[in-house]
């Protein structure tokens, strides 16, 4: 079933690329970023087999990317700025989070925000959702652009060039599969415990506190 998926994905994401250059590799990032889930594993990567093959830049590819993830990231970050805070202080309960965990957030990017968004922006899976808490707790616009396009390049390089690099043995199906494979279960175990802690700590601090 995922092998089917990804085969989908794969070919909308080629088609799109072979078709728009440079500006498909925008549209599609931005449509990952906007929490959309569209793999950069498999966007940057080819546009990198296409630098192989002489039909675009390096560099170009990546600043493409980076300003793709910008554009849709900054979608995410409005949507948690004008209807993210509301929307968790009325409903937020019901997925474990409260007024306490928005406060918290509110001081961690005022005091990390450009730390945490750059990190992000690193980081599998992760870094496509970073941008909705950072609008909900209304970090600085300038800055959470400019985070966001620095901790974005370095990683749409970085695809790029392993795609440029596989060269003559690109071989779609098998790569992309390997590819994934390799990704799916550390990110499975790491949400699994994610969440295992997050359900823990908000029992934790919902427990009634016993007076003597």
């Amino acid at each position: 079933m995922v092998a089917k998926i990804i085969g989908i994905l794969s070919s909308f994401i080629v088609a799109t690329i072979s078709k728009m250059g440079y500006s498909g590799i925008v549209l599609l990032m931005a449509i990952e970023s906007a929490c959309i889930p569209l793999p950069s594993e498999i966007i940057m990567p080819f546009s990198g087999y296409l630098v192989y093959r002489g039909e675009m830049n390096l560099w170009w590819v990546g600043v493409a990317g980076a300003v793709g993830c910008v554009l849709g990231s900054l979608v995410a970050y409005w949507v948690g700025m004008y209807g993210g805070r509301p929307f968790i202080e009325k409903y937020g309960r019901y997925i474990l989070l409260s007024r306490h965990d928005l406060d918290i957030a509110d001081r961690w990017f005022a005091k990390y925000g450009e730390i945490i968004v750059f990190v992000s922006r690193l980081l599998p899976a992760i870094r496509t959702f970073i941008a909705f808490p950072a609008g909900v707790a209304r970090m600085n616009l300038t800055r959470f652009v400019i985070y966001t396009f620095a901790g974005s390049l370095p990683w749409c390089l970085a695809l790029a060039y392993v795609g440029q690099k596989l060269g003559e043995q690109w071989d779609k199906d098998e790569t992309l599969k390997t590819w994934f494979h390799r990704f799916d279960f550390l990110i499975g175990i790491a949400g699994v415990l994610f969440v295992a802690w997050w359900i823990w700590r908000h029992i934790k601090h919902s427990r009634p506190t016993a007076h003597s």
